[in-house]
């Protein structure tokens, strides 16, 4: 019976899709595209010739040339734009694993309610004035870390109330607590006591890749890569599990662990990521959703691309961020929720008119 479990297994995670390879590549150069026309594209133009100069001579240890294309090159722009390829593939990432672990395409972080803890930990942070160095500073980065690791022990103590383990009482409880900890965010912007404070909540809220630093890259940098191998390392656990906690028990997976584990993953790469960018909306949800479409739900395949596709993704809105206005930035989040509603309407139409 194993053999055919495996199989059943292997044809509900959807094998059939355009090949992962080419796929891959593909996204790989648009990334590497996406990345160039981010540093070289800005208030000031910058030759992509020059920028990979400056890269190539900073990379090589290479004193730098004087003038201003240096600063603007390594300090200000390569940052924000690994930065935004960083928490693009993150959110790409995390979105996939919390799909599996509800076992619902439709789902994200901020169902979980891990989202809304982060936040509210970072809104307390601005408010009370701890958060130095800006509203990025390291100060709101632990803060937002913290409100996604205790918002996760607390959903998960409330889902596993009673003994057992169901995805509704997870997602239930994930809403419930997501729901009342906005409420509280809601009531401190409310309390921020001048206008430049309040401005740098809502832009925050809305999603934020100004603050952009070498030392900020370090934890994300270490911590998606990780958590993508981790979770690559479980694919087919993971594959497994959309079949049914029955199905699953019976290929040897221990079911419980499995989902402890992923929302424990899950829950520490959110909070990095809330931490270093703020709340960006719809990327978790629609990346993995899209290349679920088109490369199959093979974990082994979608977990992948769609880090490469949040990457790319996010490196674009990024750009348009920056350059859509010439007096002011646009905040990250209000783009992507500009394009994913839409998107997310018309996949919702897809899946009513296919019965699924």
């Amino acid at each position: 019976m194993a053999p055919l479990r495996r199989g059943r297994a292997k044809r509900h995670s959807g094998t059939r899709g355009l090949p992962a390879g080419p796929s891959a590549l593909v996204l790989g150069v648009a990334l590497l595209v996406a990345l160039t026309a981010a540093v070289s594209w800005g208030s000031t133009s910058i030759p992509p010739g020059d920028v990979w100069g400056v890269v190539g001579r900073r990379l090589s240890g290479e004193a730098p040339r004087p003038g201003t294309d240096d600063l603007i090159v390594w300090q200000l722009r390569v940052p924000r734009a690994l930065l935004a390829a960083l928490v693009g593939a993150g959110l790409g990432v995390v979105g996939t694993a919390v799909q599996a672990l509800v076992r619902n395409p439709l789902a994200d972080p901020y169902l979980l309610g891990i989202s809304s803890g982060a936040s509210l930990a970072a809104v307390a942070a601005i408010v009370l004035g701890l958060g130095a160095g800006g509203a990025l500073g390291l100060g709101l980065s632990g803060a937002a870390f913290a409100g996604a690791l205790g918002t996760f022990t607390l959903v998960w103590a409330v889902a596993r109330r009673g003994g057992g383990f169901a995805p509704l009482r997870l997602v239930l409880a994930g809403v419930a607590i997501g729901q009342f900890l906005s409420g509280f965010t809601s009531y401190l912007v409310l309390q921020a006591g001048d206008e430049q404070q309040t401005h740098s909540v809502l832009f925050w809220l809305m999603g934020s890749l100004s603050g952009a630093s070498w030392p900020l890259l370090a934890v994300p940098a270490a911590t998606v890569p990780l958590a993508l191998l981790w979770l690559q390392a479980r694919a087919r656990a993971m594959n497994a599990l959309l079949m049914g906690d029955e199905t699953a028990a019976g290929l040897g997976i221990d079911v419980t662990r499995l989902r402890r584990e992923l929302f424990t993953v899950t829950s520490v790469l959110t909070g990095v990521l809330v931490a270093v960018s703020g709340a960006i909306a719809f990327v978790a949800l629609m990346v993995p959703h899209v290349c679920r479409l088109v490369v199959g739900g093979d974990h082994r395949r979608l977990l992948p691309l769609s880090a490469l596709s949040g990457a790319v993704l996010l490196v674009v809105v990024d750009i348009v961020c920056r350059t859509a206005l010439d007096t002011q930035e646009l905040p990250v989040g209000v783009v992507t929720s500009l394009v994913g509603a839409p998107a997310l309407l018309y996949l919702l139409d897809r899946r009513l008119e296919s019965g699924r």
